[in-house]
């Protein structure tokens, strides 16, 4: 055991293929790279995508539940919710029980596009995925879960 300070420790080298948030990071771009390029001939983006997938089978959520669920700033998701509602993807409403409160829920367009969207995320899903046992995939939710939720602020 040192008394060093930490900037006279030994440093271990780098790796950058042994660092988990580069493949975190390539996984990420590479998943939105090709799930942009699957939505788009049904006019969807991935912001949209993300509001959609939140907002399944008649769900009202609040904006800033939104925004929690899609890990997404509160005042983009409040912008990207204003364009849905005016190209008919969304309604809002007060909440009933806090009138303060916004509430988003699916327009039939909407919930005709989510299903839509959600066949290309199964085909991206099997693409990404086919061939790797449940028991890893379950795995691997379970552990970026724990970084996850060890990040919060």
């Amino acid at each position: 055991m040192t008394d060093a300070a930490p900037s006279e420790m030994p440093r271990s080298e780098f790796h950058m293929r042994e660092w988990p948030f580069y493949w975190i990071i390539r996984v990420n771009s590479r998943y939105f790279q090709a799930m942009e390029k699957a939505l788009k001939p049904l006019g969807l983006d991935l912001p949209n995508w993300r509001v959609v997938m939140a907002l399944y089978e008649g769900k009202h959520l609040s904006v800033s539940e939104i925004a929690d669920l899609c890990v997404i700033r509160l005042n983009t998701t409040t912008k990207i919710i204003q364009r849905m509602r005016t190209d008919g993807l969304v309604t809002t409403r007060p909440r009933k029980s806090d009138g303060r409160v916004t509430e988003v829920t699916l327009t039939a367009n909407g919930e005709q596009l989510r299903h839509k969207g959600w066949a290309v995320a199964e085909k991206m899903l099997e693409r990404a995925f086919g061939g790797i046992p449940q028991s890893e995939r379950q795995a691997l939710n379970a552990t970026l879960e724990k970084v996850f939720d060890r990040l919060a602020d």
